[in-house]
């Protein structure tokens, strides 16, 4: 039967393709009717139906919409025993398009229960991308292959086998594996509310916000170009964007002065034409230079408006004009081998105009009559007022009521609302307090698992090191203690650095009283030890130091007192000092600092090290020593 898989000729996983071979800004959708009463053809006319009805549907929904690149379409497909609707969809950089074919299967998935929808585009699952915050640790982007589906209106996850969560290692599924769990066992799938609010957060603005992403303005254009926008309006995303990706094949026909071109810039006339807004602002952000046979039509311009006084207010429409026209003028070399229906009817008229003339082209008169002939859009969503970003970003809201109701600054509403959820979802990240001393967890499906046949062996010497890692545990107030004590500040529990008693918290995870003393005992040796060489490098002399700087800078003896207190403070066990660290008690501190970053530079003997490093971030350049060689010598 065309609508149940067959079981042979495809291996699991085979086609993961799905999703990942597509290009950049593209995606793919798939329509499965999963209804075991219909067989053969009545089951393609079924599907036959289901897609004519989406494309009605579309068409009801987007009927004044601007596609940047691709339309929605649907086809039949058969691969692997499988009978389905697909169709994929080149969205370029209006994302917009993606979220209105979502909007448009997820509604006709309301109307068709039996129907199971699939989208997907070069990132993968990008429904799940939305919904990251939500999903659980299982749901990784390596097991989530062929899981997500809409069903319904609702979103649906296919979970993991029984097998698969015994192992705790899940897999991605293949393409056939996932329609036959949807046939069989429908029931198990997995219908998270939470999940399906952040992956259809953006769809909320459908179908209004069709009619906003629209945007008409007014441009100044030869009468031959404002005939073929009329009767072609569809390929204004073609002329857009071949100036926008303009190379030098284009240019240099539009900037040659003997070449002939199919749109000169004469009989020029002042039309609406409509854009979306993503099309318009990248018209408009484009900084280009006057092409030479377009020069004396604006210096003509400026010097009428000059002499007239009017205000400058169609300049922009003129250097839309110029920067449309151009657009289409380098469409026009390659229209013949487009694949968009509309731009390939585009080279045939400009060919029939071509050889009829001007006869066939409108009056003044006719243009009048055409709807929004002179319609021009609010151009402010294209302004961004920097000071409301920087408050969205802090988290900020407006203090007066004033403020809340004048114009937000950013254009769109939607845009701001999105920021604003952009940042409390970072906010979250930054104050979640469940993170501990080891920062965020990893869960074992997100590893990276490409390498483990070469890395087997390397995973099994690093395993045994692994476990001692997990028994270490780490007591920060016990280590800010000893730290504290080494360095000569006072602490208010002395630690075993110098009572010779650990009073930290114990170990949490280790239980064993015999490794614990063992290892109190390891750490009291290396503090000892690091204390003793500490202080054998005047380090920890910190009040006998600055007894001696308080008495070279007031020419005064410190008290008997104060001079017992310093004995009582310096007689601890340490080992034996050299005869040159004497002379250094009745220096200042600073002093001692220097001396020792001088001999640690000095000890590098002209060769980079740590000191000369430091120093040289700090500005410094010090010179080679080699006083002391020739002194010697």
């Amino acid at each position: 039967m065309a609508n149940h898989p067959t079981e042979e000729g495809t291996a699991g996983g085979e086609n993961q393709e799905f999703g990942r071979h597509l290009s950049e800004n593209s995606m793919e959708y798939m329509i499965f009717l999963l209804e075991d009463s219909l067989e053969g053809i009545k089951y393609l006319n079924r599907l036959e139906s289901i897609s004519k009805e989406a494309v009605r549907f579309m068409e009801s929904v987007a009927k004044n919409y601007v596609w940047q690149r691709d339309e929605f379409r649907l086809s039949i497909a058969s691969e692997q025993g499988l009978l389905y609707l697909c169709g994929t969809t080149d969205y370029g950089d209006a994302v917009e398009d993606e979220w209105l074919i979502v909007y448009v299967l997820r509604e006709l998935s309301k109307r068709h229960p039996e129907i199971f929808v699939r989208v997907a585009d070069e990132d993968g699952e990008f429904l799940l991308v939305e919904a990251a915050n939500a999903l659980p640790n299982w749901l990784s982007p390596e097991i989530d292959h062929c899981r997500v589906w809409i069903q319904g209106g609702k979103l649906q996850i296919i979970p993991l086998q029984k097998e698969e969560t015994k192992s705790s290692v899940g897999k991605s599924l293949a393409l056939r594996e996932a329609v036959q769990f949807l046939r069989n066992d429908s029931d198990k799938l997995i219908q998270s509310p939470s999940i399906e609010d952040e992956a259809f957060y953006r769809l909320e603005k459908y179908p209004e916000h069709v009619e906003a992403s629209i945007h008409h303005c007014t441009v100044t254009i030869p009468r031959k170009l404002a005939h073929i926008i009329h009767e072609l309006p569809k390929t204004i995303s073609a002329a857009v964007e071949a100036f926008y990706l303009r190379d030098h094949t284009g240019m240099k026909k539009i900037i040659s002065e003997s070449e002939e071109l199919y749109l000169p810039p004469k009989d020029l006339v002042t039309v609406s034409v409509k854009f979306s807004r993503v099309l318009f602002a990248q018209l408009r952000s484009q900084r280009f230079g006057t092409p030479p046979r377009w020069q004396a039509v604006i210096q003509g311009y400026d010097e009428g408006n000059h002499l007239n006084g009017e205000p400058n207010q169609n300049k922009l429409a003129l250097e839309d004009g110029v920067k449309l026209t151009c657009g289409y003028e380098m469409l026009a070399i390659t229209a013949e081998e487009s694949k968009t229906r509309a731009v390939r009817e585009f080279a045939i008229m400009i060919q029939d105009l071509q050889e009829d003339g001007d006869a066939e082209l409108p009056t003044n008169e006719d243009i009048g009559q055409w709807p929004d002939v002179r319609r021009n859009d609010n151009e402010s969503w294209l302004d961004i007022n920097y000071e409301d970003f920087e408050r969205e970003l802090k988290g900020k809201r407006p203090k007066s009521s004033t403020e809340r109701n004048k114009d937000s600054g950013f254009g769109d509403s939607r845009t701001q609302e999105d920021l604003r959820k952009i940042v409390s979802r970072f906010e979250a990240f930054l104050n979640n307090d469940s993170a501990g001393l080891d920062g965020a967890e990893i869960n074992e499906m997100d590893m990276d698992n490409d390498d483990e046949d070469s890395d087997t062996n390397d995973d099994e010497s690093d395993e045994n090191s692994d476990m001692e890692d997990k028994e270490v545990s780490f007591d920060e107030e016990t280590f800010s203690r000893m730290m504290k004590e080494m360095m000569g500040l006072p602490v208010d529990n002395p630690t075993m650095a110098s009572t010779g008693q650990y009073k930290g918290k114990p170990a949490a995870k280790n239980n064993n009283a015999q490794e614990i003393r063992a290892e109190d005992e390891e750490i009291k040796n290396l503090s000892m030890q690091m204390e003793a060489e500490l202080k054998d490098h005047g380090a920890l002399r910190l009040d006998e130091l600055k007894s001696e700087q308080s008495r070279l800078r007031t020419g005064k003896e410190p008290s008997e007192k104060a001079k017992g207190n310093q004995k009582k403070f310096t007689e601890v066990p340490v080992l034996p000092e050299e005869d040159e660290a004497d002379t250094d008690e009745d220096v200042d501190i600073d002093y001692n600092l220097a001396k020792n970053l001088l001999e640690s530079f000095k000890s590098q003997g002209g060769t980079p090290g740590p000191t000369g490093n430091l120093l040289g971030l700090m500005g410094f350049q010090l010179p080679r020593d080699e006083d002391d060689g020739e002194k010697e010598g």
